[in-house]
């Protein structure tokens, strides 16, 4: 992804046919290295700033004292439309939306601690099973 982001900055055929926008953030994970770019995300080009999506604080901070360098390499790389600025945002990663809805009938309940430990043949195996499942459920 990286040589591509530095060829597609350099081509110009990619110039003719994809945006200034898309162009930069083809080259986001060129300007920034592998590691940062596992880490953020390019987001949008607004005028001349670019929207950069950050997973953590530290990233973020790291980030915002290398943004002169970024913003020389995306130069070098897109030239005269290379962003001026880079804004990053933190993001906090959202989990997935449920698939299922839960059955309105549905609890858990705690089988008793011999049931299931019956299927286990190994005895010492059974007697640390049993062990964990009474602290478990007495706390």
């Amino acid at each position: 992804m990286e040589q591509a982001g530095r060829l597609l900055g350099l081509s110009k055929a990619a110039r003719r046919h994809l945006s200034p926008e898309e162009l930069t953030l083809a080259a986001w994970p060129a300007a920034v290295g592998k590691k940062a770019a596992r880490h953020t995300r390019a987001v949008a080009l607004e005028g001349q700033r670019l929207v950069v999506e950050v997973g953590d604080d530290l990233w973020q901070r790291n980030l915002e004292l290398l943004s002169g360098q970024i913003l020389a390499n995306l130069r070098s790389m897109l030239g005269a439309s290379a962003p001026r600025w880079i804004e990053y945002r933190l993001v906090v990663p959202r989990r997935p939306a449920r698939s299922e809805a839960l059955d309105p009938g549905f609890r858990l309940t705690a089988q008793p601690a011999g049931e299931d430990a019956e299927r286990i043949e190994d005895p010492v195996l059974r007697r640390i099973y049993l062990r964990s499942k009474r602290k478990a459920l007495a706390s």
